[in-house]
């Protein structure tokens, strides 16, 4: 194997780790978001932590954080919470540095 191979091949793993650690840390960016919107709601417990999931879940509907930014907000709004586009997405934006520190320690 010639260290050009080796060199690309070294490449590919790093992107692929790099993937999956991005994937990882959106999950839990997600889930952190659905736990916190889930308190805002009055739910606890196992309810909360179904919610997360429908959060999680809400994130594969289409590429992006549009899908998951539209169902939070949508279920704040239905019960009263006021909040704005804006202040979601810098919730989401704290989240996700909070998120990636987690999954780069293995949480």
């Amino acid at each position: 194997m010639s260290s050009m191979d080796k060199r690309g091949q070294d490449f590919e793993r790093k992107f692929a780790l790099d993937e999956e650690q991005k994937f990882k840390a959106m999950n839990r960016r997600n889930k952190l978001l659905g736990l916190w919107a889930a308190e805002k709601l009055g739910k606890a417990g196992a309810d909360a932590d179904a919610y997360a999931k429908e959060v999680v879940a809400a994130d594969f509907d289409e590429a992006g954080d549009d899908d998951v930014l539209r169902k939070v907000l949508a279920d704040l709004t239905a019960k009263g919470v006021a909040i704005t586009d804006a202040e979601l997405r810098s919730k989401m934006d704290s989240l996700i540095a909070e998120a990636v520190a987690q999954v780069k320690a293995g949480v």
